[in-house]
């Protein structure tokens, strides 16, 4: 049915612009490569929460392949700077075992 990575990254107060902005650049990157089904960016709405980086792939193999390829390279090239994230968030990966869309 799928398969789900979700990277959870807490960016600190000041740098949220930023971190938003990267991901817009590279809006249609990721569309590209074998597997790929979607992609979110969530902003939390909570103080303490961290920002979601969601991606939906076909397979874990697809989503392994991306991780290798030279498009992850260049996503990942140019950081923010140390200081616009803290510790705590990470990978999380999950296949779906059910599921749902709207038919209407």
């Amino acid at each position: 049915m799928g398969y789900i990575v979700n990277n959870r990254i807490y960016v600190n107060p000041g740098f949220e612009e930023e971190f938003e902005a990267r991901f817009r650049a590279r809006v249609g990157q990721i569309d590209k490569q074998p597997g790929f089904v979607a992609m979110r960016v969530l902003r939390p709405m909570g103080n303490q929460a961290p920002y979601v980086v969601e991606t939906e792939w076909e397979s874990q193999d697809a989503f392994r392949a991306w991780v290798g390829s030279e498009d992850f390279k260049l996503a990942h090239a140019n950081p923010l700077p140390k200081e616009a994230t803290r510790e705590g968030g990470g990978l999380e990966q999950f296949e779906v075992v059910v599921g749902t869309e709207s038919r209407g």
